[in-house]
């Protein structure tokens, strides 16, 4: 487990930062009948929380009032992977409207702007009864890059390689 202090540091770095700045995290939370389930869903850094933003009618939501621990992955789709991994509790916060950071969020898809008018305004008419932010406050997180981090069963491996080379020396 992580310190508080390590988990902000581990989050302050350029590359932590990089991810953070990604557009889609995946989610993991426990189901009502204890089961895992993992999705991916838009989300922002407000540089201390992660917050995604969903349906009044998400189904996630009753599992997450029932269990609100999460674990978070952001990652990227070239060799050598780079991944972040978090962990937190999700708070719930039901809102009037669009939240600011959902538009926020969705601002990076390409799109011009007749588009993003049009999009948004089709958000607006579809979640007119509001959304529900999802805030998670990091409690623990770790940073692999396959270079300076490892997962730590690779890591392991890599010493226990290690000190069979030195005892066969």
């Amino acid at each position: 487990m992580t310190t508080p202090n390590e988990t902000t540091e581990i989050l302050n770095r350029p590359l932590s930062r990089e991810m953070l700045a990604r557009d889609i995290t995946r989610l993991a939370y426990v189901a009502k009948d204890g089961t895992p389930r993992n999705v991916p869903v838009g989300f922002s850094w407000n540089g201390t929380e992660i917050v995604m933003c969903t349906a009044l009618n998400a189904p996630k939501l009753a599992h997450l009032r029932q269990n609100p621990a999460v674990a978070l992955t952001i990652d990227t789709e070239v060799h050598p992977p780079k991944i972040l991994l978090i962990r937190g509790h999700a708070e719930l916060d039901v809102t009037d409207g669009i939240p600011d950071e959902y538009l926020e969020m969705n601002s990076t898809y390409q799109m011009t702007p007749e588009q993003r008018v049009e999009w948004e305004a089709g958000v607006r008419s579809l979640y007119h009864e509001g959304m529900v932010r999802i805030v998670v406050t990091p409690t623990w997180a770790k940073l692999i890059d396959f270079e300076t981090t490892l997962p730590s069963a690779v890591e392991e491996l890599i010493q226990q390689q290690a000190e069979r080379q030195a005892s066969d020396s």
